[in-house]
């Protein structure tokens, strides 16, 4: 079993280094991991064309990794199609400090290499973990709070899941998605199989444009987050905010079967001859 680790923090983070040790025993792993922060990238890959995507070869903990010049789902690209050896049978990503949860999940770049995994016919795992609730705004956690977190807890969950992922794995190509309470393990209340909330466990809620002082016409976007949300306890977001392991599976972007409204007769007013 060959496990490739990313995330969307990049090749730094103390939460990808805990990761890619606690998966040891089960695999063979392969560290690639963006070269800088790139947090709310989601599944992207970038203008390939246009960056030249770059690697370099380096260590974390004494290990061979590699890092990229490109957001998650680039590495995760790349990979598949060998730059780094072997194909992976399997992408793990994380550790995310902040809980990808609820919407977040659109934009997470955590959950983004596991989504890009599986539209190259591979499974990912997204492993996130929340931090203190004001602490966390749309699933990503503010620096401050990254002192507090207990990463082996994620960590050691993550490598059982991982463990009974792969000795029975499902069919096809599939992804889930991980969230773990920012507890010891002795203290966290188990496990659920959860719907996905529509908020996260703390939004943005305004914003405003600032000028930029010397820079006619331009303006700084600050944002404002709101307070924490009381989520429900059979979502995502309220299992962990109620010490449970939260998992999700994500399903593919589907065909809806829909009238379509008003876009077949504007577009048959254009068309039909």
């Amino acid at each position: 079993m060959r496990i490739l680790v990313t995330n969307d923090d990049g090749i730094d983070s103390v939460g990808l280094h805990a990761l890619a040790t606690a998966l040891l025993p089960i695999g063979d792993v392969v560290v690639v991991a963006p070269d800088a922060e790139y947090s709310g990238a989601g599944a992207a890959i970038g203008p390939i064309h246009i960056t030249q995507p770059e690697v370099q070869r380096i260590e974390v903990d004494g290990r061979e990794a590699w890092t990229v010049n490109g957001p998650p789902g680039l590495c995760v690209y790349i990979a598949r199609l060998g730059a780094f050896g072997p194909p992976p049978d399997l992408i793990v990503s994380g550790i995310n400090p902040g809980a990808n949860v609820g919407r977040a999940i659109y934009h997470s770049g955590t959950v983004g290499a596991a989504l890009t995994a599986r539209n190259g016919g591979l499974s990912g795992i997204a492993v996130s973990q929340e931090v203190s609730a004001d602490a966390e705004v749309e699933g990503q956690g503010l620096e401050a709070a990254l002192a507090n977190q207990l990463w082996e807890s994620a960590a050691t969950v993550a490598a059982q899941v991982v463990a009974g992922f792969t000795a029975a794995p499902p069919k096809g190509p599939v992804v889930l998605n991980v969230n773990v309470p920012n507890l010891p393990v002795d203290e966290i209340k188990g496990w659920r199989y959860c719907e996905i909330g529509r908020a996260p466990s703390r939004g943005m809620t305004s914003v405003r444009l600032e000028p930029r002082p010397g820079h006619e016409r331009s303006f700084r976007v600050v944002m404002q987050p709101g307070p924490p949300n009381t989520l429900a306890p059979e979502v995502d977001g309220g299992a962990v905010e109620d010490g449970f392991v939260a998992l999700s599976w994500l399903s593919r972007i589907e065909h809806v079967e829909s009238d379509g409204g008003g876009v077949g007769p504007a577009l048959d007013a254009l068309l039909t001859r």
